[in-house]
């Protein structure tokens, strides 16, 4: 029975973590060939102060007036 666990920062809608779920479910049950209902997807969403890369959270590389090359990583929309 196949688990999948994706990590994401929080600030995306429901509606598009729906999506993901479903875009999971999908390649999981073509490539391992297993039905519908074996399959488990888990999604954790970590505020933006909670994950770093670099050495800086998501949360200080949306700060105001961050020069463009100081933040790299793009925050969710929420769309």
């Amino acid at each position: 029975m196949p688990l999948i666990e994706v990590t994401v920062a929080e600030g995306r809608s429901p509606e598009r973590l729906r999506a993901l779920m479903a875009a999971v479910h999908r390649a999981v049950r073509e490539s391992l060939e297993v039905r519908d209902e074996q399959i488990r997807v888990l999604v954790r969403e970590i505020p933006a102060h909670l994950w770093s890369a670099g050495g800086v959270t998501l949360a200080e590389r949306a700060a105001p007036g961050r020069a463009p090359q100081d933040a790299p990583l793009e925050q969710p929309t929420g769309r």
